[in-house]
């Protein structure tokens, strides 16, 4: 790990703690968001106020999805560099370029190993399609 100094460290932990800091912002916006659409859709006057306040519902339960699955990146990466293991490759091993990790800090494999993870996992993430 030669091109992460403890400076650099540093830097990408600042980026992660940042990140980790307004994604659960996002999360407690959006859930109490969640709330006044429960309570609209409860109290709806008519069936498309009703379908409105479901969509809305159902929009920001994805935005919570979405922001909790980053967050677990996050908070992953934290731990990474906790246990001195962060900018290494999960797959192989060698060291993940600096050049993606204030990129992508969350990186969890070089590039090598990232495309063939997608190209070997094209349906991984993907929800109900119709």
């Amino acid at each position: 790990m030669d091109q992460l100094t403890p400076d650099r460290i540093a830097h990408l932990q600042g980026m992660l703690r940042e990140r980790q800091y307004a994604l659960r912002e996002d999360i407690r916006r959006e859930s109490s968001m969640r709330e006044d659409y429960s309570q609209v859709a409860s109290e709806a006057p008519d069936p498309g106020d009703a379908s409105f306040a479901d969509l809305s519902i159902d929009l920001g339960n994805a935005a919570i999805g979405r922001d909790l699955a980053e967050l677990r990146a996050v908070e992953a990466a934290l731990a990474r560099i906790k246990s001195s293991t962060y900018g290494e490759c999960g797959e192989c091993g060698y060291e993940i370029p600096y050049e993606r990790l204030p990129a992508q800090p969350t990186a969890e494999r070089c590039t090598t190993c990232q495309g063939t993870f997608e190209r070997t996992h094209a349906e991984y993430g993907r929800g109900a399609t119709l």
